[in-house]
């Protein structure tokens, strides 16, 4: 009986200590929390931090190939091109303009379709320019082509048309049908 009495006092004043830590610390860390707040940076300024190391981060020469407003998805492509993971086709432009299309080396031609309209979107955020692209409109009026084979089926892999690392995939405009 003794012992009993003996544990939950032990007990009681455990919890009395962990009750008397908790104050402390509450008090220690009330006006650095305050102090904290107050010098915390503005957004603006954290991003700046932020966009300087992400340039120095990109003078990587594995990196230096991507541009200097460069998001998490490009980065992780460059790595998995590196890697062996991921594949660039080359996409060429009615204009003339190729775009390295960057997807991973069992991708579908539906995973292709879904970059170029990534790789784009990107790149209009970077350079202005058109805000909205009917890419609906884009696939009727235009599809891929692959040394004079249509990439019609979206759910083929790129592989099975023999489309390899570096191959150049054509933007043509589709015949009318009279």
């Amino acid at each position: 009986m003794e012992e009993q009495s003996l544990d939950t006092a032990e007990r009681g004043e455990a919890v009395k200590d962990e009750e008397v830590e908790k104050e402390n610390l509450t008090e220690i860390a009330g006006p650095e929390a305050e102090e904290e707040d107050e010098e915390a940076l503005p957004h603006s300024e954290i991003l700046d931090i932020f966009e300087e190391g992400l340039a120095r981060l990109v003078q990587d020469p594995l990196l230096c190939d991507l541009p200097i407003q460069v998001t998490l998805e490009e980065v992780n492509s460059q790595i998995a091109l590196e890697y062996g993971q991921a594949m660039t086709v080359r996409v060429l432009k009615a204009d003339g303009e190729i775009m390295p299309i960057v997807v991973v080396q069992n991708a579908t031609v539906l995973d292709l379709k879904k970059a170029i309209r990534r790789f784009m979107e990107l790149k209009q955020q970077r350079e202005g320019g058109v805000k909205h692209v009917s890419w609906r409109y884009v696939w009727r009026t235009y599809h891929l082509v692959f040394q004079g084979e249509k990439l019609d089926d979206d759910k083929m892999r790129l592989k099975d048309y023999g489309i390899r690392n570096r191959d150049e995939v054509t933007f043509m405009k589709k015949l009318r049908k009279k």
